[in-house]
């Protein structure tokens, strides 16, 4: 395996220890990897490295991880994995409406780091067939709105809309089932493999990201309704 064809990853991390021993372990797995240890010089390392996925904690000298992930967000279409402090729901809400893949709460092993990400991964390329499409299975259009499962490319009026892998796959499976009312086990089970966890806010906390890059309104939602008691709809008509 050539160097070109190994996943590459980017920790933003001030712990030496840990960095370390998961640069290890990833490298050992024939993953290129590289540190930064200070969150002042993560967006330029980014952008010159141009990892495949980002382990960004959350608490980092120069700048702290939400910031960068909210900057990093516009631009990197990678995976973002972030590392906060345990069982600080707060932390991890806020990581994901800035836009992060997922969330792993600190102390974490390398092992787990390495699962959360292929699960990231798998879901980055599993979800581009699901669902009709208008004129092609791996494209939709109404209206305005745009959306390609092979380029992983959003447009409303013309525009490019960013969105992180997580928020592309729940738009695009929301999307590809236009008119039909998805319950967050629906969703859970499309994109994870396992039932929603009523503790569980992320769905929610995306289906709010969608809607505010997608220019729905938040309190009367019309674009992605909330049928009550029943869950999400993505509408075919809204988009004139």
């Amino acid at each position: 395996m050539t160097d070109a064809d190994k996943r590459s990853i980017l920790i933003i991390e001030d712990d030496e220890l840990f960095a370390v021993s998961l640069q290890r372990f990833l490298e050992k797995r024939d993953m290129r990897v590289e540190v930064e240890r200070r969150g002042d010089g993560a967006i330029e390392h980014v952008h010159d490295f141009k990892p495949d996925a980002v382990v960004l904690d959350c608490n980092l000298p120069g700048k702290d991880g939400f910031a960068i992930c909210r900057e990093l967000r516009s631009s990197y279409q990678g995976v973002i994995l972030m590392l906060t402090a345990l069982d600080e729901d707060q932390d991890h809400l806020l990581g994901l409406g800035l836009g992060a893949d997922d969330y792993l709460g600190k102390p974490a092993t390398p092992e787990l780091v390495l699962a959360h990400l292929r699960a990231c991964w798998r879901r980055n390329g599993a979800n581009g067939s699901a669902g009709q499409a208008s004129g092609s299975s791996e494209e939709i259009r109404f209206g305005r709105f745009y959306i390609s499962s092979a380029t992983r490319v959003v447009r409303l009026d013309s525009q490019e809309v960013p969105f992180s892998t997580a928020e592309f796959d729940l738009l695009w499976l929301l999307a590809s089932k236009a008119g039909i009312v998805l319950s967050r086990d629906d969703i859970n089970t499309a994109l994870r493999g396992i039932e929603h966890d009523v503790l569980d806010r992320s769905i929610d906390m995306r289906i709010s990201r969608l809607r505010k890059a997608l220019g729905d309104d938040a309190e009367n939602p019309v674009r992605i309704k909330t049928v009550r008691g029943k869950g999400y709809l993505f509408s075919r008509t809204d988009w004139t």
